[in-house]
């Protein structure tokens, strides 16, 4: 991501002119997808002063947008050195206060975002330039909900054979709950219970649109069972998920 710089912009987190708005940013070492619950640890001073500024808004308002770390470190001396442009909008839950000044947070997923780039802000943590993106919702009895429908029965099929697989191997699956019957949060959730590498995340989110999430995850569980049976062994991240909401 390009880091510009564009001072013109409204304050943070206010919304500007076509849906850009000056959003808070924690870049990640990982993928957050929508509906998924994100436990955070926050030490370093920074991210710390961010969590202060969001705590004494009102619920609804204390949110701010994460994007994965294309190179370089969350925390440290030398920091990100670039980010992936499409992240997630996160909004805070919980928040844990220890004696030492640091956090223990709970953030849930709400949309994705498109970050244009860092701004200008007295604020220590970075601040970006962002635009939420809508996931594209097909009619009612329509060719594309059929579709999206047909693809998630695809999907899910072989998210069956991959956990049968991976139970051959003496791995285990652990998703709480019943995933979601909505093709697109279905779409989400699956995508952020799988353990698949962060590039194969990032491209997760950034599909343009259901249907093609869908296909992309039953492309990529395939591809995980056919290397587990090529090479016998459980994937060295289980799929372990114990909280997902899309509310």
């Amino acid at each position: 991501m390009d880091h510009a710089h564009d001072p013109d912009h409204p304050g943070p987190d206010e919304q500007g002119d076509e849906g850009v708005r000056r959003l808070p940013l924690f870049p990640l070492g990982t993928v957050v997808f929508p509906g998924s619950t994100v436990p955070l640890r926050v030490f370093e001073e920074r991210y710390r002063t961010l969590i202060a500024h969001l705590g004494v808004l009102p619920a609804a308002e204390r949110v701010f947008g994460t994007v994965a770390i294309r190179e370089g470190y969350e925390v440290g001396e030398h920091g990100t050195q670039s980010l992936h442009v499409v992240g997630c909008l996160l909004q805070l839950t919980e928040v844990e206060t220890h004696r030492d000044g640091t956090y223990d947070v709970l953030a849930v997923g709400r949309q994705r975002i498109r970050v244009h780039g860092l701004v200008d802000d007295p604020a220590p943590y970075p601040v970006g330039s962002a635009t939420v993106l809508d996931d594209p919702v097909p009619a009612p009895a329509s060719s594309e909900a059929a579709a999206e429908t047909a693809a998630r029965a695809a999907a899910a099929a072989r998210f069956d054979d991959y956990r049968a697989a991976l139970g051959e191997l003496g791995g285990t699956v652990v998703i709480d709950g019943v995933l979601p019957a909505d093709p697109l949060w279905y779409s989400y959730a699956l995508a952020d219970a799988c353990p698949f590498p962060l590039a194969e995340r990032q491209a997760l989110l950034e599909a343009d649109d259901t249907s093609t999430r869908l296909h992309l995850l039953h492309h990529a569980l395939r591809e995980e069972i056919r290397a587990m049976r090529a090479v016998p062994s459980v994937p060295a991240t289980e799929v372990a998920r114990t909280r997902w909401s899309p509310n």
